[in-house]
């Protein structure tokens, strides 16, 4: 595997009506995997509407297509339960990422491109790929697959270390 050429933050801000899997409630975290790569958000005990506000970062050294998000209950006495899966196409942020020279000149926030809820992705709404404040960023609304309620709210930024400008922001974050 060669250096990392990008950084990908990933912002585990909350979940929203996720399902009970103890008797009232569920103590949720979160796994997001990027190829081999994996990182756990805290567990929220007792809560169905955690707020995790939490950043996992990856390490980037070729095109990537796939961020997978895993939610599950912690149990102390036995297996821990599922709670859904669901993923994100990163195609449309690396793609935007392409654009940021050209953005640079830009003054405040520019809309790159809008990505919307298909059968094939897990999008709730609209997600928007935007630069603001010299970053490449995705706000996004995933519904939770193979249970019966739950979503989970990320945002997402693309952080290319190749460029001087980049680099600065990322040993700044």
């Amino acid at each position: 595997m060669g250096e990392p050429i990008r950084l990908l933050k990933v912002l585990v801000l909350q979940g929203k009506h996720l399902a009970v899997r103890d008797f009232r409630t569920s103590d949720p975290y979160v796994i997001v995997k990027l190829g081999n790569q994996t990182a756990k958000t805290k567990v929220i005990n007792s809560c169905l509407n955690p707020v995790w506000n939490e950043e996992l970062n990856f390490s980037v050294t070729e095109p990537t297509g796939i961020l997978r998000l895993e939610v599950y209950d912690k149990d102390r006495f036995k297996a821990d339960d599922k709670m859904g899966h669901a993923y994100v196409d990163l195609r449309p942020l690396a793609s935007a990422a392409r654009l940021k020279q050209v953005l640079e000149a830009s003054v405040g926030e520019t809309k790159i491109r809008k990505v919307v809820p298909a059968k094939d992705n897990c999008l709730v709404k609209d997600s928007f790929v935007r630069y603001a404040e010299g970053e490449i960023v995705q706000d996004a609304w995933l519904r939770l697959c193979d249970v019966e309620t739950g979503e989970i709210e990320l945002k997402i930024k693309w952080i290319d270390l190749t460029s001087p400008a980049s680099a600065a922001t990322a040993k700044r974050v």
